[in-house]
C-alpha cells in the first residue's frame, strides 16, 4: 500500500485492543490505543486518524460522550464497539455521529471489512491527492456537491458531513427520483449486506436531513421518505 492508514482503538479491554491491533497492522495500519474515554477523546482531537474504533462502555468517559466530543471538531469515521443488548446505546451512538457499530463478540475479519468499507471512498489521504482544478460537481437548487473536494454547500454555506453522510447523499443524488430500499442503501453505501442493521440507514438519513435543514430547508426536503419502501432524492420536492 502506498498509503498507510492511521487508526485509533479505544477499549478498556487489553485483549480486544491487542487483537484489533494485530489484524489492522497486518493491513498496514498505524495504530494508536486508548484505555479509557478521556484518553480516546484527547488522542482523537490531537491527531488526524483515518478511522476510530470506539468502545461504548469505558471508564472515565463513555463512548457516546467521546463520539459527541469528536463530532464537535472532526468528521473522522467512527465505528462503535458494543456488547449485545446495548441497542439503546447503539441508537444513541448514531445520533451523536457514529458511522457504524460492531457487536461483541465479533470476528476480527469482520472489523477489517467494516473499516475498509468506510475508508474505500472516503480516505482523507485520497482527498489530498485530488487535483483542485478538476471539478466534478452535482448541482441542484439550493445544493451543490463537489465530489473531488468532498464538500457540500447550500446557498454558499458549507455543510460539515461525516464520510458516511456524504456517501449517502451522493448515492441518492446521483440517481434522482429513484427509490432505494433500506437494504439496497446498506449494501451500496456501507458495502455490506449480511451483518448490517437497517437502523443504520434511518439514523444517517435523519442526521443528514438535520444538517441540511440547519442551512437550507429546501435542500433537506430533497431527501424524501417513501413510506414502506425506503428513500429517494427528489429535486422537485425542494
Amino acid at each position: 500500500m502506498e498509503t498507510q492508514y492511521k487508526a485509533l482503538i479505544a477499549d478498556d479491554e487489553d485483549r480486544i485492543r491487542r487483537l484489533l491491533r494485530m489484524y489492522l497492522e497486518r493491513e498496514d495500519f498505524e495504530v494508536d490505543e486508548a484505555v479509557d474515554g478521556q484518553e480516546a477523546l484527547d488522542l482523537a482531537l490531537e491527531n488526524d486518524y483515518d478511522v476510530i474504533l470506539l468502545d461504548i462502555m469505558m471508564p472515565e468517559m463513555d463512548g457516546i460522550t467521546v463520539c459527541g466530543g469528536i463530532r464537535e471538531k472532526k468528521t473522522t469515521p467512527i465505528l462503535m464497539l458494543t456488547a449485545k443488548g446495548e441497542e439503546t446505546n447503539r441508537v444513541q451512538g448514531f445520533e451523536v455521529g457514529a458511522d457504524d457499530y460492531i457487536v461483541k463478540p465479533f470476528s476480527p475479519r469482520e472489523v477489517v471489512l467494516r473499516v475498509k468499507a468506510v475508508l474505500r471512498r472516503t480516505s482523507p489521504a485520497d482527498r489530498k491527492e485530488v487535483d483542485p482544478s478538476a471539478k466534478n460537481l452535482l448541482v441542484f437548487p439550493h445544493l451543490s456537491i463537489d465530489l473531488d473536494a468532498y464538500r457540500v454547500t447550500s446557498d454558499n454555506v458549507e455543510i460539515q458531513l461525516t464520510p458516511k453522510e456524504f456517501d449517502l447523499l451522493v448515492f441518492l443524488a446521483k440517481s434522482p427520483d429513484k427509490v432505494f430500499k433500506r437494504e439496497q442503501l446498506l449494501k451500496e453505501v456501507w458495502e455490506y449486506e449480511f451483518f448490517g442493521d437497517l437502523r443504520t440507514v434511518d439514523t444517517h438519513v435523519k442526521r443528514l436531513r438535520e444538517k441540511l435543514t440547519s442551512v437550507s430547508k429546501e435542500a433537506a426536503k430533497m431527501i424524501v421518505t417513501v413510506w414502506g419502501v425506503g428513500y429517494k432524492f427528489d429535486v422537485e420536492a425542494s
